[in-house]
């Protein structure tokens, strides 16, 4: 076992990741493609939107830059987001991506206040970090502050009793089956209240 506190297995699991630049988008071929996607001619999709024929022509051709109002008509026809107009659609490349972790299988990693189970380990650039956690801790006074970090928070209560103290909140008492969902920015910790460690699955987001 090695010695890590929660913040630096998000930082070692982030590090996977690449750092790739996004494409530019252009926004006449997503317009058509929409468009397409729909099955609609020029005519169809110009009447959906309340724009003239030529006018969505011009902007599929990127003859001309729409103005908000006719984007927000392109979006209404198109019964989409305004802001889904500029998100470049999924790749059609399937990745079939997946790992099973067994029970008790996990890579394990120890702090003063909780034993880690890192779940999923061998799949890289993951979106989200999965851990089972034993809880240790008794009391607030076993940390060394709060942990906060990047990116938000899953917690489910797998067995025993916490106690979950945030920093704008007031402490919450859960039990098996209870879960939470936060800003993990915000100050937190967990301790166990019950007789035994409690043990709680963590999910991160990576992004």
């Amino acid at each position: 076992m090695t010695t890590r506190d929660p913040k630096s297995l998000i930082r070692i699991a982030r590090s996977e990741a690449p750092e790739t630049q996004p494409e530019p988008l252009d926004l006449g071929a997503r317009v058509r493609e929409l468009r397409k996607a729909r099955d609609w001619t020029l005519e169809q999709a110009a009447n959906q939107a309340g724009l003239a024929r030529s006018t969505l022509s011009k902007i599929e051709n990127g003859q001309m830059s729409p103005t908000y109002e006719a984007l927000k008509k392109l979006a209404v026809g198109l019964e989409i987001s305004v802001p889904q107009l500029f998100t470049p659609p999924q790749r059609d490349q399937v990745n079939g991506r997946m790992a099973v972790t067994r029970m008790d299988e996990g890579a394990a990693h120890a702090t003063a206040t909780y034993e880690h189970e890192l779940l999923a380990e061998t799949l890289t650039k993951k979106q989200m970090l999965p851990y089972r956690a034993r809880v240790r801790a008794r009391s607030m006074d076993e940390f060394d502050g709060w942990v906060r970090h990047d990116g938000e928070e899953f917690l489910y209560v797998l067995t025993g009793v916490i106690r979950l103290y945030t920093e704008f909140y007031e402490p919450v008492e859960m039990r098996r089956g209870d879960s939470a969902y936060y800003d993990a920015t915000m100050g937190h910790n967990v301790v166990s209240v019950s007789d035994e460690d409690a043990s709680i699955l963590w999910v991160t987001s990576l992004t």
